[in-house]
């Protein structure tokens, strides 16, 4: 990392942040979401950089980023009523269109595919960024292809280190998860991925319907088998179970009953209840030296979903 910046708002920051894309080069910078690692999505070459430094299949999409609704003509073609429905409402917030794509768009943004994801993030850090570049932003997760997904700035720092340009410090992340993908190339609305918007609201505001992933190749950023893994390991613990299981991290020092706490597991107090968003704790359990995570996927019904963690 060759410049970090721990005042988000200030116009410095941004101002070398934008160079930093005009010039090629790569930025992390914080969403609602995650951080995301930027570049200019219409130089194809900085583009690859990104899939370069992830390790991220060149085949993958990634989503751009713009500063507001008001760009997407130009990044896309063939809009339907549900897309202006979604941007009207969503954006700014954790939604991705897939539309068809404009002729401004590049294979290597969208991995070959005819379609391009959109977004317009809700973080003011984000915003002013796009704004102030004016042009779109390919950006996927701040991190290791297929690892949890950055956020914090300190996240990104040590993770990718010295291979990212610049990172923006806009603080934690809000919403701690993916934003949603909903697909509208179809007749009907499809669900790609779920995450900060729930399908309830999408079908609040469109009037019908969003039908399921179709299976098939991957259409969209997460979508693969193995994506947004811990490096230790996670066991799958049943409902029923779960409670006290997690209990045992939130008591009291030397209060742990015999035999419950195996080496290397989190020590008593260390996570206080309902703290920290889903990547975040992932991210926590490992870093005390847990060997084994007590988790359940379908415990946490706000995110469990868009964590996807697997």
């Amino acid at each position: 990392m060759k410049e970090s910046s721990t005042e988000s708002s200030a116009s410095s920051a941004i101002a070398g942040a934008v160079g930093v894309l005009r010039a090629g080069g790569l930025v992390a910078f914080p969403t609602e979401t995650v951080y995301g690692l930027g570049a200019d999505a219409s130089n194809d070459e900085a583009v690859r950089r990104i899939f370069a430094v992830k390790g991220r299949p060149t085949d993958h999409p990634l989503i751009v980023h713009l500063g507001d609704a008001d760009q997407l003509d130009a990044w896309a073609r063939e809009i339907p009523s549900d897309a202006r429905l979604l941007a009207a409402a969503c954006w700014p917030g954790p939604l991705t269109l897939v539309l068809w794509r404009s002729s401004a768009v590049s294979d290597v943004v969208t991995g070959g595919r005819d379609s391009v994801g959109l977004r317009v993030p809700s973080h003011p850090v984000a915003l002013e960024l796009l704004r102030a570049f004016g042009g779109g932003v390919a950006a996927p997760s701040a991190n290791r292809f297929g690892r949890v997904s950055p956020t914090t700035a300190a996240h990104v720092v040590a993770d990718l280190g010295d291979d990212v340009d610049l990172v923006l410090d806009g603080g934690p992340c809000a919403v701690g998860v993916e934003s949603t993908i909903v697909d509208l190339t179809g007749e009907a609305p499809m669900l790609l991925r779920q995450g900060g918007v729930s399908i309830e609201t999408i079908e609040g505001v469109i009037g019908r319907a969003v039908i399921a992933t179709a299976e098939g190749p991957a259409r969209a950023p997460g979508m693969l088998a193995a994506h947004y893994a811990p490096t230790a390991r996670v066991e799958l613990v049943e409902a029923h179970r779960l409670q006290d299981r997690l209990r045992l991290l939130t008591l009291p020092p030397g209060t742990m009953p015999p035999g419950t706490m195996p080496p290397g597991t989190l020590p008593p107090g260390t996570l206080p209840p309902g703290t920290l968003p889903p990547g975040e704790a992932v991210r926590v359990c490992v870093g005390v030296l847990a060997p084994e995570i007590p988790a359940d996927l379908a415990a946490d019904v706000a995110v469990a979903g868009a964590a996807d963690v697997a």
